[in-house]
């Protein structure tokens, strides 16, 4: 897997909302914001699925997932691509549930999403929009 460099997690820290993108099996992109993420380690992202309806469909047939983060102090932009697994029991659930729950109790905490990073882009314009970072 790839490691998500320093500046990548930062700027994943700091986002909120953030954008993250699925598709259907035949390719249906659809994009929702979140609000609860958290970086697990260097190569691991996890979400927690309180209200999805089209994205826990799509990654039931499709694992493919896209994240999208901004720093708005170093005015970077980074895309995040890798494929997401889903827990609706066992250890990563259980983090999941304490984690949503110490946020806010009221959450249902339906699914952990745990996302293995493969990619890393520039997403900012100009020259290297785009480009491979990992």
């Amino acid at each position: 897997m790839v490691k998500l460099p320093p500046e990548v997690k930062e700027a994943l820290l700091k986002q909120k909302p953030i954008p993250i993108a699925t598709a259907t099996k035949d390719g249906t992109p659809n994009v929702i914001f979140i609000g609860l993420m958290k970086v697990l380690d260097d190569e691991t992202l996890m979400l927690a699925d309180n209200y999805f309806l089209k994205t826990a469909a799509n990654l039931s047939e499709n694992p493919r997932i896209s994240v999208l983060c901004y720093d708005t102090e170093t005015k970077r932009s980074y895309q995040i691509k890798g494929s997401a697994k889903v827990y609706k029991a066992g250890p990563q659930f259980d983090e999941m549930r304490k984690w949503v729950h110490g946020v806010n109790p009221k959450l249902p905490a339906k699914a952990a999403v745990v996302v293995k990073v493969e990619a890393v882009y520039d997403a900012m314009w100009g020259p290297s929009a785009g480009k491979l970072i990992v």
